[in-house]
């Protein structure tokens, strides 16, 4: 099974070489697929030099239409284009830790969608304020309620498909162009009737650079995840 670690960024360079170099570590076969917008701080052309020493890293280097709902629309395209039976989907800022690769890949074999979950037994969030905390956990609750899921870490990042998955979605059709991608994504996983499965992981807030979160991105987040459920573009 070949799978792709695909990892959107934007001002990444002080994480992204280290966590390249662990993924690698962790798993001899995988191959990492970063899709960067144009990063005022170099993460790209870091990369592209990662790329030349290790040939299982590739980059797409975004220079239009910034945002991380489209650099993760690239991204799926670009990992079933390096023929990825399964996609890896994971941030750049090591809160996602590489060595529950191997989790995922064996979750996989069974479930359509696996989501690493800090919100079932063996979960947690470290080094996070309490009030992100708090908006994480009322975001959670909200989107269950919306949406009518039985997932209780609706808003992880940190996610494995298949490949038949990413082929039905209807990914050109999607609209998010920020962080609500990870929503507008699980809703439509949801709908077309896909199989999730929860792994725990310890989510670790970055040590380096800074979020790219902002209340104004939160609140358009809230009000997107409303406009999927009752006028979704794809469907």
């Amino acid at each position: 099974m070949k799978s792709v670690a695909m990892i959107p960024t934007f001002n990444e360079a002080e994480n992204i070489q280290s966590l390249i170099e662990e993924i690698i570590k962790v798993d001899k076969q995988i191959e990492v697929l970063v899709v960067d917008d144009d990063s005022p701080d170099g993460t790209a052309v870091l990369v592209e030099e990662i790329s030349r020493k290790y040939p299982r890293v590739h980059l797409i280097w975004r220079k239009e239409e910034r945002g991380r709902g489209k650099a993760g629309i690239v991204g799926f395209l670009g990992a079933l284009e390096l023929g990825a039976d399964c996609v890896i989907e994971m941030d750049g800022d090591f809160s996602h830790h590489p060595r529950y690769i191997p989790h995922f890949l064996k979750a996989i074999q069974h479930y359509d969608v696996v989501i690493g979950s800090r919100a079932i037994p063996g979960g947690e969030e470290r080094g996070r304020k309490l009030s992100r905390r708090l908006i994480t956990r009322f975001a959670n609750s909200y989107i269950r309620w919306v949406y009518h899921l039985n997932i209780q870490d609706c808003t992880s990042g940190f996610r494995c498909f298949r490949r038949s998955v990413l082929e039905a979605l209807p990914l050109k059709k999607m609209i998010s162009r920020g962080p609500s991608i990870v929503e507008e994504v699980l809703y439509a996983c949801h709908c077309l009737g896909f199989s999730f499965k929860e792994i725990p992981i310890i989510f670790e807030d970055r040590k380096y650079g800074e979020s790219n979160l902002s209340l104004p991105k939160l609140f358009n987040t809230f009000f997107m995840i409303l406009r999927f459920r009752f006028a979704p573009s794809w469907k």
